[in-house]
């Protein structure tokens, strides 16, 4: 199975369909009519819908189990064609466009089953994924593709060479993914007169994306948080929570993380873990939606 533990918890939803085609007008009047000798073709159908919906994950290998949060169905007839409207919703980090093509298949086939004794020419058709909404790529900022970010990592062992930078790579490595221009990388100690500064001077030279790494932890050294924060002219909870929470899923030590995120002027600022999956998950967590704070800040251009 494809691994989803880095994703995020969203909204999904999908829209299947199949089309059952019957052979004669008779049956089309005898669904209508309540006549099918097995009982009533919509109604059973949609229970055996509900159920195979549910039952996907035993079926496919590769499909993750997840919570079906809602699933409904619409009949619509058009002639000899009835078309079976498939619809799953779930709030989970994988999307269920398969559950949804799969429940559409049930209900097909067992209007199939219920309609063969009276009709022998029913056919199946086209099974398909109509629409699916939901996940990162859904709320990716599709109007920027011109954003410089600066990289930080405050270490006093790693400004000494002591140490290798990890979480410094792993950042940038993110950022390139998402299209963001990485234009500097330096590391510095744990000083604050030194973040200060660097911050001051990559916002001044238009820096939109500006991301430390290192020293929000609670040790003596520890210093980023109280030097960013006197420059930021506003705070952003909704980030630090998310990074928080993100990372808390998956070690109960996050909560002792001290992230910080805000503005200066036009230029978003960042203060994260420096243990490199602190710093991963951390950039996992609110990438790329975050930077639909640039619409907000700049303005959207359109490339």
């Amino acid at each position: 199975m494809v691994d989803i533990t880095f994703k995020s918890t969203t909204l999904r939803t999908a829209i299947a369909q199949a089309i059952v085609k019957v052979s004669k007008q008779e049956t089309i009047d005898a669904i209508n009519n309540d006549k099918v000798p097995k009982g009533n073709v919509f109604a059973m159908s949609k229970a055996a819908g509900l159920l195979g919906v549910k039952k996907t994950p035993d079926i496919l290998p590769d499909c993750h189990p997840l919570p079906i949060e809602f699933a409904g169905i619409e009949y619509e007839i058009n002639g000899l064609e009835i078309t079976v409207l498939f619809t799953v919703k779930t709030i989970y980090k994988t999307g269920v466009e398969v559950e949804a093509m799969h429940g559409a298949s049930v209900v097909a086939l067992n209007m199939y089953d219920m309609l063969k004794p009276i009709d022998k020419g029913i056919e199946i058709l086209q099974i398909k994924l109509l629409n699916k909404k939901g996940g990162k790529s859904d709320f990716r900022d599709r109007f920027r593709t011109d954003l410089k970010a600066s990289v930080i990592v405050c270490s006093d062992t790693i400004s000494k060479g002591e140490k290798e930078d990890k979480a410094g790579k792993a950042i940038i490595k993110k950022l390139e993914e998402c299209d963001v221009s990485v234009i500097d990388y330096i590391i510095i100690p744990d000083e604050k007169d030194i973040i200060q500064e660097k911050a001051k001077q990559f916002q001044n030279d238009g820096i939109d994306l500006i991301i430390f790494t290192g020293g929000t932890g609670l040790s003596s050294r520890d210093i980023t948080p109280e030097a960013l924060s006197p420059l930021l002219e506003r705070r952003i909870p909704g980030i630090e929570e998310a990074i928080r929470n993100y990372g808390q899923d998956r070690t109960p030590f996050s909560m002792l993380s001290r992230s910080i995120a805000g503005t200066l002027k036009n230029t978003l600022i960042l203060g994260l873990p420096g243990s490199t999956n602190g710093a991963k998950e951390s950039m996992d967590a609110i990438f790329p939606s975050v930077l639909h704070i640039f619409r907000i800040l700049k303005g959207a251009r359109h490339d």
